[in-house]
């Protein structure tokens, strides 16, 4: 569970609350049902109506995604790399097969087999590349609807206070319940708001990020492998993924 992101939204909803007892407003009036059905089914409506049910059916699995607490450890995969290239170095591809068999990294491994069955450089790079190429449509997909769900969310917000002051309206002769309309037609616009301010939209940013620590990865991963396959020297290597890393992850020590 990635407790950071448990953190910054419980930071959001205790500013609103405490922002509205500052100001001297009631709490409880964001109980309001109405305000509820028409801000969350009209972003959920939204989204039905943004995206085809192969793509809503993948919900779960998106938020999935953003609570997991999955870190991508480059300086260990290319550690990982570099014993692998040292042992090729000196005794051929073929004997990595025992090693390549006991890797935990699934991408890693799959590369790595394509290197010891024989295959062609350009046809290892191909297809690695194309696993690749596919993750980002899909992570970009759930970022996209994050996104998509967090713009709808504002103006359904602004439809709710629309729909809430038609009913204030239609009660001008009670002046104590047209008060109290009024409060509660707002409280779609502060659902809206919120939910699309601060948590969806930045949910996309969030998955957009973790997606591209992933592809990161693989792009490392991809490089270590074709360095492998052609001989190149782990020395060479090593500086060659360091460059591709974080400047503070990497295994030389210059950051």
């Amino acid at each position: 569970m990635d407790i950071f992101l448990l953190i910054g939204i419980f930071l959001g909803l205790f500013a609103v609350i405490v922002g509205m007892i500052v100001k001297g407003a009631n709490v409880l009036a964001l109980l309001n049902p109405a305000a509820a059905i028409i801000i969350f089914i009209g972003t959920f409506a939204a989204l039905i109506n943004s995206y085809p049910r192969k793509d809503i059916k993948r919900l779960p699995k998106i938020f999935g995604v953003l609570f997991k607490n999955q870190s991508f450890d480059t300086g260990e995969l290319v550690e990982t790399i570099l014993g692998l290239a040292q042992k090729a170095r000196r005794e051929g591809v073929l004997s990595l097969e025992g090693e390549v068999n006991a890797l935990e990294n699934p991408f890693l491994k799959n590369g790595m087999e394509m290197v010891v069955d024989g295959m062609n450089p350009d046809q290892i790079k191909e297809i690695m590349e194309n696993e690749v190429m596919s993750l980002e449509a899909r992570h970009g997909t759930g970022a996209a609807m994050m996104k998509t769900a967090g713009s709808s969310s504002p103006t359904l917000g602004v439809l709710g206070a629309v729909i809430g002051l038609i009913g204030a309206l239609g009660n001008l002769n009670d002046v104590d319940a047209l008060g109290h309309m009024i409060s509660a037609a707002f409280v779609a616009t502060l659902y809206g708001i919120f939910l699309g301010y601060v948590i969806l939209i930045p949910f996309g940013n969030r998955l957009a990020r973790k997606s591209q620590e992933e592809v990161d990865y693989m792009l490392i991963a991809i490089e270590g492998i074709l360095a492998i396959q052609s001989g190149q020297n782990p020395n060479t290597i090593e500086r060659k993924l360091n460059g591709l890393m974080d400047p503070n992850l990497r295994n030389d020590g210059n950051k």
